[in-house]
């Protein structure tokens, strides 16, 4: 492995163990190099992508009765905050203190917060780089205030349930007695609005799921092709997801750290779930992590929820 360093050393692991597996993956977070967050940027304002701005109007509705929930001054803690959006939809009416946003992609954190202290002077600012599916300890900073964790965009979707069930016991503790999870959650819908949202007719979604392979190539030695690699969205009805695969156009092998691997004809990269919940489903998720739904609101036609978790004791 040519010593790679940390991170490339910690990516070069983990692409190792899913593309040696017997069914080959890659794990989503990969996606978030410098070019995969301006791609997902392009994405949220496609006419087929639905979630982003049915989720922003939502919020419009929701910000009004935080109130009830949240005490002025409250600090927002964002988890997977690529930018500053949807929290700044929150900001007034939770009259916030301070904004802690957290992401893996340091360079898009960096940028957010930049923004953030020049167009919002009055709040502080505590970026986190963290992998929010790891335990994360928020800053020292925040301790005195409430917290109003928020996880927005259905990136709940994109995790197993194992995962899921472990992001939402680990968000309840760090966030602390007292301190709700407002939550994007993607609703059950017909594949005729499901499958264009993740397979664009401008190809920006194939474009977004082949830059894994560039990035690979640019940080864990590898020399993938990515004109060999065609990108496909599934949905798959038993687990009542949406997949996301890189599907090999030909028989061809692929060098990574030294390592060959090879693929067949048709062979696929497994890249990304995304889960879709009726609003009992969620429920159920939710309370084996100690949360219960205490608000939900959805849109006229019942494409996307936002939901306020409270802990159950």
């Amino acid at each position: 492995m040519s010593g790679l360093a940390s991170p490339e050393a910690g990516i070069v692991a983990e692409a190792l163990a899913g593309l040696t597996a017997p069914r080959k993956s890659l794990p989503p977070k990969l996606f978030y190099d410098e070019a995969g967050c301006a791609l997902f940027g392009a994405i949220t304002r496609l006419a087929e992508y639905y979630p982003t701005r049915t989720e922003r109007a939502l919020l419009t509705r929701v910000a009004a009765a935080l109130g009830a929930w949240v005490e002025p001054g409250a600090a927002l803690v964002e988890y997977g905050a690529s930018d500053e959006e949807k929290a700044e939809l929150l900001f007034g009416a939770l009259e916030s203190a301070a904004y802690v946003p957290i992401d893996i992609a340091a360079p898009a954190l960096a940028a957010l917060a930049a923004r953030m202290r020049r167009r919002h002077p009055a709040i502080a600012v505590h970026p986190l780089a963290a992998d929010f599916l790891a335990p994360v300890r928020l800053p020292a900073a925040i301790a005195g205030l409430q917290r109003l964790g928020f996880f927005p965009g259905s990136t709940i979707g994109n995790l197993d349930h194992d995962e899921a069930v472990a992001f939402l016991a680990r968000a309840r503790t760090a966030l602390g007695p007292g301190s709700p999870l407002l939550i994007g959650v993607d609703l059950e819908k017909s594949l005729d609005i499901l499958i264009p949202a993740y397979d664009d007719a401008e190809g920006v979604t194939a474009a977004f799921n082949l830059n894994i392979l560039t990035r690979l190539n640019r940080e864990a030695e590898a020399d993938f092709d990515p004109a060999l690699f065609r990108h496909r969205a599934v949905w798959n009805d038993r687990f009542r997801r949406i997949e996301m695969h890189l599907e090999s156009r030909v028989p061809q092998s692929v060098r990574l750290a030294g390592l060959r691997i090879d693929f067949a004809a048709g062979e696929t990269i497994h890249t990304e779930n995304s889960y879709k919940f009726s609003e009992a489903r969620f429920a159920a998720l939710a309370a084996q992590a100690g949360w219960i739904v205490a608000e939900s609101w959805t849109d006229p036609d019942r494409l996307f929820s936002v939901q306020l978790l409270v802990s159950r004791s």
